[in-house]
Order: structure tokens, then sequence, then C-alpha cells
């Protein structure tokens, strides 16, 4: 009896490990990612807002700089204004306006303002915008992003906490910044990766997210290739893994816990 009884229990076990997860799970899973590929979207967003403004040139004096930088905003978007003015000794603040029914960035609808800030000087430079007045697509963007360049260090970030775009009743905080490759531009070039942590809060608790070597192309909701991971609140561990063929569909690889990979779409 002892050992029928012992085999039952390996059996229970065995059962439950490897092989495709049970439907539910990855429904549970399927929404959790979709979460968190409305806050990478909203992350890279935010990012390709702060590479609008050209990149800040060593060697430059600050403030003909963003008179030649505001200028060239302008000439290249009709729909956005611009207005300059000292801060203090060592910062200078821009404010871009964007109006108009028809103010598209890559795509998006953009309405509202940002906020930069340049502090320093030729040999060191520090760049913040604050977003939190924008909208892209009628949404408020809550983050704030910027790089410190000159000397050995180019180094972009992004801080974002707010609601999550289109999941209602689901907030997220996140921390993330830009990975530079060698002969790519760490801004206003055509792509960019992403690498991050945050949590997203919702009715069923706190999930931790980690994103890793995301690959965005401009203009594109999701990433091309990289991995996203949630440690879930009710003990799970979801890997999404985005792939060029993969991406061209809107799916992505699941895997949760140790079961077997399912590949399912993700909606926007």
């Amino acid at each position: 009896m002892r050992s029928l009884l012992s085999l039952s229990v390996v059996v229970a076990l065995l059962s439950g490990c490897g092989g495709e997860p049970p439907e539910e799970l990855v429904q549970s899973a399927k929404a959790k990612v979709e979460r968190a590929a409305a806050v990478g979207h909203l992350t890279r967003g935010a990012l390709e807002v702060l590479g609008l403004m050209p990149v800040y040139t060593c060697g430059e004096p600050r403030r003909g700089f963003l008179d030649i930088a505001t200028v060239d905003l302008s000439q290249r978007l009709a729909c956005a204004t611009t207005t300059v003015e000292s801060l203090d000794a060592v910062t200078d603040g821009v404010v871009v306006t964007f109006s108009g029914p028809n103010c598209q960035v890559h795509g998006l609808g953009l309405s509202g303002r940002v906020f930069f800030k340049y502090r320093g000087g030729e040999d060191r430079m520090e760049v913040e915008a604050d977003l939190r007045q924008l909208r892209v697509e009628g949404v408020v963007l809550p983050a704030e992003v910027g790089y410190g360049t000159c000397g050995d260090l180019t180094s972009v970030w992004v801080k974002a906490e707010g609601d999550i775009p289109g999941r209602e009743g689901h907030t997220m905080r996140m921390d993330a910044k830009v990975t530079k490759r060698p002969g790519m531009p760490i801004l206003g070039g055509s792509s960019l990766v992403l690498d991050g942590t945050g949590e997203l809060s919702g009715p069923d608790g706190v999930d931790k997210l980690t994103l890793t070597t995301l690959n965005y192309e401009v203009g594109e909701y999701l990433p091309k290739e990289g991995v996203a991971v949630l440690e879930t609140s009710d003990g799970h561990h979801v890997e999404a893994s985005f792939k060029p063929v993969l991406w061209r569909v809107g799916k992505v690889e699941l895997t949760v816990d140790d079961h077997s990979p399912v590949t399912v779409p993700i909606v926007r």
C-alpha cells in the first residue's frame, strides 16, 4: 500500500511539471505580459520624445546649441512650438508644445507640453525632460527621461510611474535605460535597446518586471527581440521571449514556470 501511495505522489508531482501549461494559466500569464508590453511601449515612446530634440554636441555653448536646436525642431514639426528661458546660471529650460489635430510623430498623435532642462556646460551636460503634461494618442505619458553626455560617459534613462495605458485599474513603476551599441546613435536612430526593472500593480497584487535587451524599431508597438520576465504575485515565473519571426505577426513565445513554451498573440 505504501509503495502504491508513493508512486501516486510521484505521478502527481510529475504531471505538474513540463508539458504545456493549463489554458487558464496561459490566459492569466498572457494578460500580464500584455500589461508588460504596454509599459514597454510607453517607456520606448518616452525615449522617442526625448530624441525629438537634437542630442547636445559637446563643446558648444549651451544657449547657442538650444537656439539652433529649437529652430530645427520647429522646422521638422510644424505642430511644435518652442520657448527657451534661462532658469539659473547653469540651467536653461525649453518648453515644447504640440498642438493641432494632426500632430503626429512616428505615427503617434501628440498633444500637450514637454519641459526640458539643460544643465551644465561644454564638457558636461545633463538633460532632463518632464513628459507628465504630454498626451500620446490621448493618453497621459507619466514619465521623466534624460541623459548625461560629454567626457567618457553617455547614458540615457527613463523613470515612469502611473496608470498603464488601456489597462484600467492597473498601475506601473519603471526604471529603465538605453543600452549603447557600437556604431549606433544612442538617441535619434531607427531602433533602441531597452533594459529595466519595475512593478505592475493591480487588483490581484504586485508583479515584479524585468526587461532585458528589448530591441525596438522606431514606431513599433512590440519589441523585435529581447525578453520580459514577470515574477507574479501568485507565485509564477513568466518569461516572454520576443523574436523577429513572431514580432512580425504580433506574437510572443510564453513560458510559465517549467512548462513547455507556447506562442500567443499580444493584444494592444
